[in-house]
């Protein structure tokens, strides 16, 4: 399985290759298509019919302060503001 990060924050994509997440080689995607999810492990925050796709979904979760919501982040804040990586795996369910 391959893994893809969906992120236009180029900080987290730092955060992610120091923590030893993702390599140099990793695929990074602002904005990810139901092709692009498909069976693999993805790091980022998705729709949930995205992300039933998915094998998995990481996400980094952020405490991130009010008045620097909607703001680029430093890779120092990233650090500051996150949390331990958490896995998903979403199921689709039909009725």
């Amino acid at each position: 399985m391959s893994t893809i990060v969906v992120t236009r924050h180029k900080a987290l994509v730092q955060f992610l290759v120091k923590r030893q997440m993702i390599g140099a080689n990793t695929p990074i995607i602002a904005h990810a298509s139901e092709e692009d999810v498909r069976g693999k492990d993805v790091i980022g925050v998705l729709p949930l019919r995205l992300a039933a796709l998915a094998a998995s979904v990481t996400e980094v979760p952020m405490d991130i302060p009010a008045e620097l919501r909607g703001k680029e982040l430093s890779l120092e804040q990233v650090e500051a503001f996150s949390g331990e990586p958490v896995k998903y795996t979403v199921n689709k369910e039909v009725g």
